[in-house]
């Protein structure tokens, strides 16, 4: 019964996820391009895309290369940008802690935004689901995504400059995340984070390196955390 109730909530993940294919998909085409345009191999690519699996991280740290940003500067930014991955991580602790060691591995790989979004959300609103129930529901979130997301690149790195610009590949960029983080802006630490970290990265677009999305990152993530402890403090005095 609990290997069919696990199973259930896998392809439950299957469907919650289906609409996130149609960003992936040219999310994945375009990054195959992009690299193939700043001079990386198809062995080169494809292996960035399997080790990071991180379309964001990927997106920065090749931008910087093709700038000629020092190395350096490439870690640092891909890490930052990434560093939201840890905050999921810890959101989702709770949830998938008691999994065993290697399920954890699996889940920390494929922590990226659309897992988190849907996971945490079912997890928040289902909170009887049993761990196993959770691992299954979590793989299956990016049982469509991750392969969508290795062949698409591959496919965008072969085609390379033969697919025409007229399919405005790069629309999914912000398509994909203001899918995510609209239904995520639930409370006022997350939309006092959203409003500083778009201020900020107006305010700093001018900086070398891509550092005003560094600064913007930061700063929405000291202003969530403040609000965070404001809200808590106010309703323990309440």
């Amino acid at each position: 019964m609990a290997s069919t109730t696990a199973k259930s909530f896998f392809w439950k993940g299957i469907r919650d996820s289906t609409p996130f294919v149609l960003v992936a998909g040219p999310f994945g085409l375009l990054f195959g391009v992009l690299a193939v345009e700043a001079g990386l191999n198809l062995l080169e690519i494809m292996t960035f895309s399997v080790t990071v699996f991180a379309g964001a991280a990927q997106f920065t740290a090749l931008q910087l290369m093709q700038e000629q940003a020092p190395t350096v500067m490439v870690l640092i930014s891909a890490l930052a940008v990434n560093l939201r991955v840890a905050m999921y991580s810890a959101s989702l602790t709770p949830y998938l802690g008691g999994a065993t060691i290697w399920q954890r591995a699996l889940a920390a790989y494929f922590t990226v935004d659309q897992s988190y979004a849907l996971s945490i959300v079912q997890f928040e609103t289902h909170r009887d689901m049993t761990i196993s129930e959770r691992m299954a529901y979590f793989l299956g979130s990016v049982g469509l995504i991750a392969p969508l997301w290795y062949s698409a690149t591959l496919v965008g790195a072969v085609m390379g400059s033969q697919i025409p610009e007229s399919w405005a590949l790069d629309f999914a960029l912000p398509i994909a995340f203001l899918a995510m983080i609209a239904p995520m802006l639930r409370t006022p630490a997350h939309l006092a984070a959203a409003v500083v970290a778009i201020i900020v990265a107006i305010v700093s677009a001018g900086f070398p390196y891509n550092l005003g999305l560094l600064c913007a990152g930061f700063a929405g993530m000291i202003t969530g955390a403040q609000t965070e402890l404001m809200l808590d403090r106010k309703r323990l005095n309440a």
